[in-house]
């Protein structure tokens, strides 16, 4: 072969081994994806916190709530950083406050709400059904414990948001759910699976409270589930999925995100 071709051939072989390589390479797997379980469908998104930067936002710079998932990536997008996605974190006042106990950054900006309610007033409330629970992360990775051994245990938490109810309990359904009930309604919730792995389950359809703590124990493997937030408050940020969800309340309070 003559000296001067022989670089050029060097060249495009050498490329040509690079777009065989990255043909062959595993794309890297998106967090969030449809799934189904029993009829109804879902998106689920699973996150390592070993090894992925979540987070929980409440207010921006200047102390107002951010209401609106856009407004939480624009303000990230000035950083320099990027939010993957991102779901409503937990139920929340009319001026966006959290309703319980909030930790961002490991400064706690809500104490644990310890108000019960016997139902006698009326229907109780999704956040103040028996037990609640508390989602966090600290330095051990993630943890969902009900509120009364949160407060006996006081873990150090960098990031911590108390909803309720409690779907899964040690791998047992929380007890007060009914099989077969007509309550049925969007929902979110977060849960604690094999592995350490975090998910995330938001409902397209509309499920009942025993349906949705099942899809976590018996479909995700998730020993322990907490309800996040249910009807016009469930809600999706995700750009892949073309996802960004409004929520007809005029806005979320605490937000849970994965940024990169």
């Amino acid at each position: 072969m003559p000296t001067k071709s022989l670089k050029p051939a060097l060249l495009a072989a050498v490329a040509m081994l690079a777009a065989t390589f990255m043909l062959l390479a595993p794309a890297q797997a998106a967090p969030c994806g449809p799934q189904s379980f029993e009829g109804a469908d879902y998106i689920v998104c699973t996150v390592d916190p070993d090894k992925a930067d979540l987070r929980l936002f409440w207010k921006d710079a200047a102390g107002e709530p951010y209401r609106y998932f856009s407004s939480l990536s624009e303000a990230l997008q000035a950083e320099g950083r990027t939010l993957v996605f991102a779901v409503n974190a937990g139920m929340y006042r009319q001026d966006f406050s959290p309703l319980g106990l909030y930790v961002e950054n490991g400064e706690e900006l809500k104490p644990v709400n310890k108000a019960k309610t016997d139902g006698s007033a009326g229907p109780v409330p999704n956040f103040y059904k028996k037990p609640n629970g508390v989602f966090l992360l600290d330095d051990a990775g993630a943890k969902i414990l009900p509120t009364d051994e949160f407060l006996k245990r006081l873990p150090a938490a960098r990031f911590a948001t108390q909803s309720g109810p409690m779907l899964v309990i040690s791998g047992k359904l929380n007890p007060i759910f009914i099989p077969g009930s007509t309550d049925k309604t969007r929902r979110n919730g977060v849960g604690i699976c094999a592995g350490g792995a975090v998910r995330f389950a938001i409902s397209e359809d509309a499920v009942n409270f025993h349906d949705f703590a099942r899809l976590f124990r018996d479909e995700l493997q998730c020993p322990d589930a907490l309800f996040l937030d249910g009807g016009r408050g469930v809600g999706l940020y995700d750009p892949a999925l073309r996802r960004n969800d409004y929520s007809w309340h005029g806005g979320y309070g605490p937000i849970l995100g994965l940024v990169e």
